[in-house]
């Protein structure tokens, strides 16, 4: 389990990385899902398609 650092940081684990296809230098957007849910989403042409309708997020971060 991953935790949050006192800059507000957070490691994601290789194993969940690998499965994502996300490697280091990779950007991504990150976005609540729903109260208590956040999501990462690797930035590929395509891969997010019609899936930022519905989310907020901080586009200061992304």
């Amino acid at each position: 389990m991953s935790k949050v650092s006192s800059k507000r940081q957070v490691t994601l684990p290789i194993d969940l990385c690998l499965l994502a296809g996300i490697e280091p230098g990779d950007e991504v957007s990150v976005f609540v899902d729903r109260p208590g849910i956040i999501s990462v989403v690797k930035k590929t042409v395509g891969s997010s398609k019609g899936f930022f309708k519905r989310r907020t997020g901080d586009e200061e971060h992304e």
